[in-house]
């Protein structure tokens, strides 16, 4: 849901904040003896999908265990906490919020007991018509304890009358629109699903004969897991005592996988919708190098999300690769406001151009994106004031013209500079000598997708694949409070 505002309002987000954010991870195991602690490393792995809130749920095949807190996966866990989540089954959730306010109680998994027992869920994605369904359901006397679109989930989970919890979950989701990579945990079950369009990554490992279901291949790499595929796009996999089973429970959709996961969001040693996220933005980098050439000196990235791109540009055009600036990576998402005299203070808190680097040079400059136009203003000015005689900036992706409603916290449309601003008057109002966007078919052709079959671009291209009925801000009402 599009919240950033309203929480930056609310003093949840830094002012400069101006980034897009996906952001929730998933992880879940079931099967091994060490299951909870699993889950908190692959949380550990995941964290830069969320950083703001954590959770773990537990089974020990009688009952579930939950703990879960604010803030990061180490501030949330100590081995107190984790002693208490025995039993070979866990799920785990690193959270920033798409959809609903930034407080604890929407902090995931959310547990509940209905009549079919004990039931956790986690979520990465948006539900386009949460809002409908929960007006119903309300009218019908569910109450709820959160704002959370996940929630919906769960209450339409309870009122199922299907045997089976596999018939039951599919016949829950049948009933939601839009986004969803979800896991479920119950006292003796591990249930997966993803969305038939596929939006969100959700991939499959082993390790030591356990099955892991989780957002990233990276959340294996670090427990030494194996990866063996991705849930496909309208799969739903149960794992319990007869190991693994799959289900295909809904209406097949064209497949449109979030592009924005190999310009910005994964970790670039990840391999998302089968393709390794690195090598995604080298040839983005490439593409983009020969698409707008500069003639400078140096490439410059805007760390941490500009390496990649910035790797390939220079190996493109044979401009050198150079650290121009230096990102400090101890700060967190809030930080106590200074006083008005300290000029710049956020960016600079994390940012610092490095002079000798800068100085008499005509730098290329590359970012993933440019959301508002406030920190690309603010880089430049640091880079020009570092003594950069030129700076030619460009970008990883297309102009963002619209706002995400399948899991991306984005601003309004009218606060995307590139919705009502030529690529000129952008430029101008950055600061840049020249700027330059890669196209939309080059965008494609980087991901290996040049006819676009497989990615959603509604971001840079406003073609929704899944519709959404009312007006950008329809959600606001009910899930900002």
């Amino acid at each position: 849901m599009i919240v950033s505002e309203h929480n930056r309002m609310a003093g949840r987000i830094p002012v400069d904040d101006d980034r897009f954010h996906d952001r929730c991870g998933l992880f879940g195991i079931g099967g091994h003896p060490e299951a909870a602690r699993l889950a908190y490393l692959g949380l550990y792995a995941l964290q830069h999908r969320g950083q703001e809130s954590a959770g773990i749920v537990a089974t020990d095949g009688e009952q579930l265990r939950l703990e879960k807190g604010m803030g990061l996966v180490n501030d949330v866990f100590t081995d107190e906490r984790l002693d208490r989540l025995s039993g070979t089954g866990a799920m785990g959730h690193v959270r920033y919020s798409t959809a609903g306010d930034t407080v604890a109680a929407n902090a995931q998994p959310i547990l509940i007991e209905c009549h079919r027992g004990p039931i956790a869920l986690a979520h990465n994605g948006n539900l386009v018509n949460a809002a409908i369904l929960r007006q119903e359901l309300e009218a019908a006397g569910s109450i709820f304890q959160s704002t959370s679109d996940t929630e919906v989930i769960l209450h339409l989970y309870a009122r199922s009358h299907r045997d089976r919890l596999e018939d039951a979950i599919a016949a829950s989701l049948s009933k939601v629109m839009g986004a969803f990579s979800l896991l479920f945990l119950t006292k003796d079950a591990l249930v997966a699903a993803r969305d038939p369009w596929g939006f969100r990554p959700l991939v499959v490992g082993r390790l030591d004969g356990a099955h892991i279901v989780c957002s990233e291949t990276c959340a294996l790499d670090l427990i030494d897991a194996e990866y063996v595929r991705d849930v496909e796009p309208g799969e739903l996999l149960v794992v319990d005592g007869d190991g693994l089973r799959s289900f295909r429970p809904f209406p097949p959709e064209p497949v449109r996988q979030c592009v924005f996961e190999h310009v910005y969001f994964a970790r670039p040693d990840s391999q998302v919708f089968g393709r390794n996220v690195l090598a995604s933005r080298l040839a983005l980098g490439r593409q983009l190098a020969r698409e707008a050439p500069a003639d400078a000196d140096i490439v410059v990235p805007v760390p941490d999300s500009g390496i990649g791109a910035a790797l390939g540009y220079s190996q493109e055009s044979g401009l050198p690769y150079e650290w121009g600036l230096i990102r400090n990576h101890y700060v967190g998402r809030t930080f106590i406001e200074p006083k008005a005299s300290i000029r710049s203070f956020g960016v600079r808190i994390k940012l610092n151009p490095v002079r000798s680097v800068l100085e008499g040079r005509r730098v290329v400059l590359i970012d993933d994106s440019i959301v508002r136009g406030t920190t690309s203003r603010k880089i430049v000015s640091m880079v020009r004031e570092a003594g950069a005689r030129e700076i030619h900036m460009r970008i990883s992706s297309p102009p963002t013209i619209g706002p995400c409603y399948y899991g991306i916290d984005t601003p309004t449309r009218a606060e995307l500079i590139a919705s009502s601003h030529s690529v000129d008057e952008i430029r101008r109002s950055i600061g840049a000598d020249t700027l330059a966007y890669l196209s939309h078919e080059g965008l494609l052709a980087a991901v290996n997708d040049p006819e676009g079959r497989r990615h959603c671009t509604a971001c840079f291209s406003g073609r929704y694949p899944v519709a959404v009925s009312q007006t950008e801000d329809w959600q606001l009402p009910l899930f900002v409070k």
